[in-house]
């Protein structure tokens, strides 16, 4: 016999967990005192805020491939992991939540730091379920873990009340591999792959879009011989673009609002459009009306909800991309499809001209911010994994940032969550200790949950942190100069010294703002032995370009100043 706490906690280990992001508190204490015990099999972070638990959990689990676990007590404990779950549904991020509860005498009683964290939660988890006894505990773990992890993945919340922390239990794990009425992998259906692949035989200029479908699904490899079989461009979405190398001769680049103008101008020319593991989001295709209304479109998604959704699709291929591309690939005729691939070296060309020589290669003026993040990716030989917050900080790393392996873009896609990035580059860090870890930020995403720098701190992490700064919100700012005629309402920034803050905790730290020191610094922090905090002081009006206005055609192209 042994508590519901100790329950828990052999039901994680089980389940392969070793690493748990929290912060205690009242109705979680006796799952601490217990874990006093396991110190040697699982590693606690404590983090600064239940906000930073969820979202280095998501890096964690973003970078790893398993599933994040954070750990909170009741009422605000739980309350401020909202941000973080609703993130982890929109990126279909697999994670764990797993918070304490008044016990369950007190429920329903208004009890000190009591809320209704199931009723909170429904509608931003896959599932989320409330332990009143402590033999519910292992059973509870076992299938969050399997929800959380099968299928599109996503988050999962278990609410635990006191009492059944508390309680004993004859402990017996039992792993949970099925749920009645949830069926994680659609079976594959014969004719609409056979459908798919004569549609992809006779196409003239096929075009695919890759999202993080594919990385989620591990099909890198089976992408690459689809890809190289018919001989077809790609552009990736935002979270999908490690699934293919920078340089790989078939990347055209990426795709929507801020993407590169190939993949867009080519998304209303080619005849045929196959999106995998991507769901039409309307950053990625602008006005539906307008988005390639000229293709036949084939879609590849483990949810089916997807189908048809946003745009109208011809063939719907539901599945496992990893089967469905390679069971797609086996009906394949080999092609070529040279003076198609070819016809976007002309945009290449301009946006190259246009747009990114004067982003990365400027010769006068203040710094750019595309050329620091260019300048970072490649001072690391383009391996690191880079985190971004959200903003202006994001699309130019995205865009500047280059990779050689998959699961190296950690970023806040569907949310766009400022804060998000801090405590992310935390959990990628946990999640990839042997990789260098890259985190560009602005200096008013920094702010909103600059308090993880203790956690730096307190876990000795290896952390490389560039505040691209240039004292504005700036992705508010650019749209408030483009369209509400120069009106900075609320987004000038006065800022602290961040070298100060980062010498409070212990961090190493520089400030450059000409160009010609760039390099050195940049120098110094790669090869500085911990967490360093690179200060680049970027042109304050910078803009992120080329840019597709919202709501306009995805051809719709703003590529500068007029």
């Amino acid at each position: 016999m042994i508590t519901g706490s100790e329950a828990l906690l052999k039901t994680l280990i089980a389940e392969g967990v070793d690493t748990i992001f929290g912060y205690p508190g009242g109705q979680v204490i006796p799952i601490y005192d217990t874990l006093y015990d396991y110190q040697d099999k699982l590693k606690h972070v404590l983090v600064r805020h239940e906000q930073g638990a969820t979202h280095a959990a998501q890096g964690y689990a973003r970078v790893s491939g398993k599933v994040g676990v954070a750990l909170v007590t009741s009422g605000p404990g739980a309350t401020n992991t909202i941000t973080g779950i609703a993130d982890a549904l929109m990126d279909s991020t697999p994670m764990v939540v797993i918070s304490g509860q008044v016990p369950s005498s007190l429920l329903g009683t208004d009890a000190f730091q009591e809320v209704d964290v199931i009723g909170i939660t429904q509608a931003i988890t896959k599932w989320a379920y409330q332990v009143r006894k402590p033999e519910e505990i292992a059973w509870a773990i076992s299938r969050a873990f399997y929800i959380a992890s099968t299928g599109r993945p996503g988050p999962v919340v278990i609410d635990i009340a006191k009492d059944a922390q508390v309680g004993m239990v004859e402990y017996a794990y039992e792993k949970v591999n099925y749920v009645r009425s949830y069926q994680p992998i659609p079976d594959m259906k014969p004719h609409r792959i056979e459908q798919a692949a004569e549609l992809i035989n006779n196409a003239k200029k096929p075009l695919a879009l890759v999202g993080q479908g594919v990385i989620l699904s591990g099909a890198e490899k089976e992408l690459h011989e689809f890809l190289e079989k018919a001989d077809i461009p790609a552009g990736s979405t935002v979270l999908g673009l490690s699934a293919m190398g920078s340089d790989y001769r078939l990347n055209k680049g990426m795709l929507g609002m801020y993407g590169n103008v190939g993949p867009n101008r080519k998304t209303n020319e080619c005849d045929v459009l196959i999106a995998i593991g991507m769901r039409f989001d309307d950053r990625a295709t602008g006005n539906l009306q307008a988005y390639a209304p000229q293709a036949k479109v084939i879609h590849f998604d483990i949810d089916k909800s997807e189908i048809n959704k946003n745009v109208a699709v011809t063939v719907p291929v539901v599945g496992d991309a990893k089967q469905t591309l390679a069971a797609v690939t086996g009906l394949l005729k080999p092609a070529q499809h040279t003076e198609w691939i070819n016809s976007f070296d002309q945009d290449e060309k301009e946006e190259f001209e246009k747009v990114i020589s004067k982003e990365v290669t400027p010769s006068e003026g203040y710094l750019r911010m595309g050329e620091v993040v260019r300048k970072v990716s490649e001072a690391t030989g383009n391996n690191a994994v880079l985190v971004t917050d959200v903003g202006q900080n994001q699309m130019m790393g995205v865009r500047y940032f280059k990779y050689n392996q998959t699961r190296s873009v950690i970023t806040s896609g569907g949310l766009g969550t400022m804060g998000f990035g801090l405590p992310a580059a935390i959990g990628a860090k946990f999640g990839a200790p042997g990789r260098t870890v890259c985190f560009f930020t602005g200096d008013g995403g920094i702010q909103m949950t600059i308090q993880e720098l203790g956690t730096i701190m307190q876990e000795n992490l290896n952390v490389k942190i560039i505040v691209l700064n240039n004292n504005f919100l700036g992705m508010v700012r650019q749209w408030q100069e483009l369209f509400f005629h120069e009106r900075y309402s609320a987004t000038v920034m006065t800022n602290p010294d961040f070298e100060a803050v980062a010498k409070a905790y212990g961090i190493g730290s520089r400030t450059v703002e000409k160009r010609e020191e760039l390099d050195e610094a940049i120098e110094e922090m790669l090869n500085y032995d911990g967490a360093y905090l690179l200060v680049a002081n970027v042109e304050s009006h910078g803009m992120v370009y080329p840019m597709v206005p919202a709501g306009a055609a995805i051809t719709n192209i703003i590529m500068g100043e007029k």
